[in-house]
């Protein structure tokens, strides 16, 4: 079966990678435009673009997926079916058109649950205990056409969104390849999505990921890990902000008066730094100060020599 590949993120390159080594004959890959990077903003090939070339795969850049140029070359691809990963574009009807099995998507979670672009960091943050990924056929809703396989993940207690992507990255790719197949053999009968259990999950934004201290520990814990390693949970301290990776929620023994910190406050021993949330303490683990690499939150207070009853999250 001729396909054509269609995504942007590192999270994709598993499936990239699955696809080709497949029975199915991939004819080209479609990804997002080179775009800006790093310090100095230089234009950089997304990591399926890279990828692809390393496959000697033709690529396919467009900026919009309804220009004609684009539709023209992918007719001309002649795909039987079009996989996609987190490709970051919507489809239009007549892309949606030309193959006749259609676009699969690889989504990364449980559907009708999770609709949208960061159903792994949402999972997260809304402490699920299980999630998974499923398959299904591109329509003109939200991650709302008919299903054509899942699979399950359990997510551990102390996973990241960067740790959870990396398990049903590798683990999908075996999922869409197999719908792939199901789908040339003619074993598949997409299933419809329930009108039950919809949840959705939009990008999260910068000012999404930030610590309200006043929250729950556990609350706060689930925030952090949902958005490590992207966005980046954040609080502010002495008026600059400061990036906050995992942290711990800290136990009866680890403070003498767990009780007596109120949200936001500091609490610094020789090898912990603890912070009083709307429930218990937390510990932190790494923290960055702007402009600064990542430390140890030990560290980070010895240097700032922070003093007693300060706080984070007051700007």
């Amino acid at each position: 079966m001729r396909v054509v590949f269609a995504g942007t993120p590192e999270a994709a390159v598993p499936s990239l990678d699955a696809v080709a080594a497949s029975s199915h004959e991939l004819v080209g890959v479609v990804t997002r435009p080179d775009a800006p990077s790093g310090r100095g903003r230089r234009l950089e090939p997304s990591p399926v673009r890279r990828r692809a070339e390393e496959l000697g795969v033709p690529v396919l850049t467009p900026a919009r997926v309804k220009d004609p140029d684009f539709l023209d070359a992918l007719r001309d691809l002649a795909p039987h079916a079009c996989p996609v990963v987190a490709y970051g574009n919507l489809i239009p009807p007549d892309a949606l058109a030309i193959p006749r099995l259609g676009w699969v998507n690889l989504h990364f979670s449980l559907l009708p649950a999770w609709r949208g672009a960061a159903p792994v960091q949402h999972a997260l943050m809304a402490g699920d205990e299980v999630t998974g990924a499923s398959t299904f056929v591109i329509e003109r809703g939200l991650d709302t056409g008919p299903v054509l396989g899942v699979m399950t993940e359990t997510i551990r207690p102390t996973d990241t969104a960067g740790d959870l992507l990396e398990r049903l990255s590798v683990a999908g790719a075996g999922l869409l390849v197999a719908t792939l197949d199901g789908l040339e053999a003619g074993e598949l009968v997409p299933r419809p999505q329930s009108s039950e259990g919809v949840s959705l999950a939009p990008k999260i934004e910068v000012d999404d990921a930030r610590i309200l201290w006043q929250r729950p520990a556990l609350a706060i814990d689930r925030l952090v890990r949902g958005c490590t390693p992207a966005p980046g949970a954040w609080t502010t301290f002495r008026g600059e902000r400061l990036k906050v990776a995992p942290v711990g929620v800290a136990s009866a023994d680890e403070l003498p008066s767990p009780e007596s910190l109120t949200p936001g406050e500091l609490h610094v021993t020789k090898k912990a730094v603890f912070v009083g949330t709307g429930t218990g303490p937390v510990r932190l683990g790494q923290v960055q100060a702007h402009g600064k690499k990542a430390m140890a939150a030990a560290d980070w207070a010895r240097g700032m020599r922070i003093e007693a009853g300060e706080r984070v999250g007051d700007e």
